[in-house]
């Protein structure tokens, strides 16, 4: 079973090319999903979590916006929190790479954004980086709600330049010239990866 990482600097445009992949019938493992489902009510990192950070856990499910407080401008905080949430999303996909075994998918796709950062470009066999312009990843990523400037640079602190994302990848997907250019490279790549 070939596997290929897909990761990006946060609003380079890694949803939407997790969405092509998902229409191309490529199973795909979301770490960030599986962060929401553990930090959900009933969740498997509700409890640690609430222990470390009492305040960041309400009604039984982690408040995102209270947790995010609490870690942003503390690196020792923000180490404290990734020790408990890295090793269950490595479970996660531990499970679900099974599944994809044991179903006889010939390709799957690791969607984790700090594919590099926590060493998982190691698990897999071919990494694609999603990258578009700094201005384009500014605009898009402060028109969502809720973000500022300074949350922007917390984030970007925390992950690989793109530059050097784009220097280690098999494949880059550029999506800050259009949507369908993106698809179009996308598609090219799952075309190859499926060729034996």
């Amino acid at each position: 079973m070939k596997v290929i990482g897909l990761t990006g600097g946060i609003g380079m445009g890694k949803s939407t090319a997790t969405n092509t992949l998902r229409r191309l019938r490529v199973p795909v493992f979301d770490a960030d999903a599986a962060v929401h489902g553990l930090q959900a009510r009933g969740g498997r990192a509700v409890r640690p979590i609430g222990a470390a950070f009492p305040d960041a856990v309400r009604n039984g499910a982690v408040d995102r916006e209270a947790l995010r407080r609490a870690v942003l401008g503390n690196p020792e905080a923000l180490k404290r929190l990734e020790r408990i949430v890295h090793p269950l999303v490595r479970q996660e996909e531990r499970r679900f790479m099974a599944a994809a075994r044991r179903r006889g998918e010939r390709l799957v796709v690791l969607d984790v954004p700090l594919l590099f950062e926590t060493g998982g470009a190691g698990r897999c066999d071919e990494v694609i980086v999603v990258t578009a312009p700094a201005a384009v990843q500014r605009w898009r990523v402060l028109r969502r709600p809720g973000m500022t400037e300074e949350r922007l640079r917390a984030i970007l602190a925390r992950q690989t330049p793109d530059k050097e994302k784009r220097r280690r990848a098999d494949h880059l997907v550029h999506s800050g010239l259009s949507r369908h250019f993106a698809q179009r490279r996308i598609r090219q790549i799952v075309r190859e990866a499926r060729t034996p």
